[in-house]
């Protein structure tokens, strides 16, 4: 049995606090203790996680200024994510609490990015995600952010654009698994949830004897997302590369859904995009 000190335990605040997120005037906490099935067979929270915390956050962060599910729905209108960079910086065991922030750090006219930070209790940094986030419409088409988003975000404009991905040529003889997106695999907007293509990546990097990359500490991977696959689909996952870099794809009868990359031992490796 692990013995954790009291202070590490403690989920503290939920809610608004003074700049959750450093710098940045807007912004949401919450505490996530690592449930049992959230974690892997080496007692440690699988990484997709941490993109499952960032979104609920998100939306937690949304729901508190007024723009709940009821909202969107009366609307038409829902937010989903194109893309992510995610940079693990400590292992993370079941049982531990994390404090997860999200503010929204800049804005164009039909995306938005989030900013989220995941701490110990006791402080110390152990993740970070940059999400970039598009609004659609009921038919699925992108559209303008309203006004009333930035008063109560208070989020500048950025000049940046949205994360990218590109990916060298695959090899011949890289790892390709094939499988079925299943109900489980979908979100309540019936897509397949962002987070369910990272563990379908990291499935493929340990087909291909990288698994090493799925659990270095520090590793970062940065995912983006072009297009959903829809319930019942069958969907190939490809990945390829080495110890420090890889590269990784999710098709659809030939077509990218998904493209990402990341690096491990280095996080600040340049990742193509």
């Amino acid at each position: 049995m692990i013995d954790h000190p009291a202070a590490e335990l403690d989920p503290g605040v939920t809610g608004h606090q003074d700049r959750p997120v450093a710098g940045v005037d807007n912004g949401y906490v919450a505490g996530y203790r690592v449930r049992f099935d959230e974690a892997g067979p080496d007692g440690l929270l699988r990484t997709s996680g941490l993109l499952r915390y960032a979104q609920d956050v998100a939306w937690r962060h949304s729901e508190d200024l007024g723009f709940d599910r009821h909202w969107y729905v009366e609307r038409g209108r829902w937010w989903v994510v194109r893309a992510v960079d995610l940079e693990v910086l400590a292992a993370i065991p079941m049982g531990r609490t994390l404090r997860t922030a999200t503010a929204v750090i800049g804005h164009r006219r039909i995306w938005a990015r989030r900013l989220g930070e995941s701490r110990f209790a006791v402080g110390s940094l152990v993740a970070t995600v940059r999400t970039d986030w598009v609004l659609l419409d009921e038919r699925g088409r992108v559209v303008r952010i309203p006004a009333d988003f930035g008063l109560s975000f208070s989020a500048p404009e950025t000049s940046d654009d949205i994360l990218r991905v590109r990916l060298p040529p695959e090899p011949a003889g890289s790892a390709r698994v094939e499988l079925t997106v299943r109900p489980r695999d979908l979100d309540p907007m019936g897509h397949v949830n962002n987070a369910v293509y990272l563990d379908w990546i990291e499935g493929a990097l340990v087909a291909a004897g990288l698994g090493s990359a799925v659990t270095a500490i520090p590793r970062r991977a940065r995912l983006e997302y072009i297009a959903s696959a829809p319930p019942e689909a069958p969907v190939a996952i490809t990945a390829w590369g080495g110890a420090d870099r890889w590269w990784a794809r999710v098709e659809r009868e030939g077509a990218d859904l998904v493209r990402a990359a990341g690096t491990s031992g280095d996080t600040h490796l340049l990742l193509p995009g």
